[in-house]
């Protein structure tokens, strides 16, 4: 039996019944052709010729299933259009949608020296990619700008309200009412040091086994 799989079909026993065959191949070919070639160039030959396994049955054919609605990364969202420097930028329909919420009008002090836009840009970049902010690219605003600005949006709830305008828009588009009517939470397990808690003894183990619970780590709107 081979090592870790099934046992060969054709074992020791049929190699004499194999040598033989061949050998009436070759008698074959010199018969015919008038070539008295090895056992060796007709088997490299066969091989050259594409004469190869055929199966005995061939496979069902393969359904296509119809491709079902989902909410994971398609071709939109790996698009790439004129008006964006990079595909995490948006692009001028989607700032249309969320412009008044970062633009300040007759704000007080001196103009903006940064377009608010390229900002924006640069935030999703780094959300986006998950780099350092001294590693922005260099067609976006200085990354310390950036980072304050970032920093100042945060505090001030500017993402979550455009996540919630957003959301609504997509849940009108989809024919449904504009906030959730409810929501599921998801948990994971969390371990957690000596220094967050209480701690047991495990005589066990000899240490201290820290305390665990459960922390929401994800959120599904309906």
């Amino acid at each position: 039996m081979a090592a870790g799989g099934r046992p060969p079909k054709i074992g020791e026993e049929h190699w004499e019944i194999l040598r033989a065959i061949v050998a009436e191949i070759a008698a074959e070919v010199k018969r015919r052709v008038g070539i008295d070639a090895h056992a060796a160039t007709i088997r490299k030959t066969l091989r050259e010729a594409g004469i190869g396994r055929v199966r005995g049955e061939e496979r069902a054919p393969r359904v296509e299933r119809p491709a079902r609605e989902g909410y994971g990364y398609s071709e939109a969202h790996r698009r790439w259009e004129p008006d964006q420097r990079y595909p995490s930028c948006l692009t001028d329909a989607e700032w249309a949608l969320v412009e008044d919420l970062f633009e300040r009008e007759g704000g007080q002090g001196r103009p903006a020296q940064v377009s608010r836009r390229a900002l924006v840009d640069a935030c999703g970049y780094v959300v986006r990619t998950g780099c350092a902010w001294r590693m922005l690219p260099r067609e976006f605003p200085p990354w310390h700008n950036v980072y304050k600005t970032f920093r100042r949006w945060s505090a001030a709830g500017t993402f979550e309200r455009m996540h919630d305008r957003l959301r609504g828009l997509w849940r009108e588009r989809a024919g449904r009412e504009a906030a959730p009517s409810a929501a599921a939470l998801d948990a994971q397990s969390t371990r957690g040091s000596p220094q967050g808690g209480p701690s047991g003894f495990d005589a066990g183990k000899r240490g201290a086994s820290a305390v665990w619970w459960s922390t929401p780590s994800a959120c599904c709107w309906r």
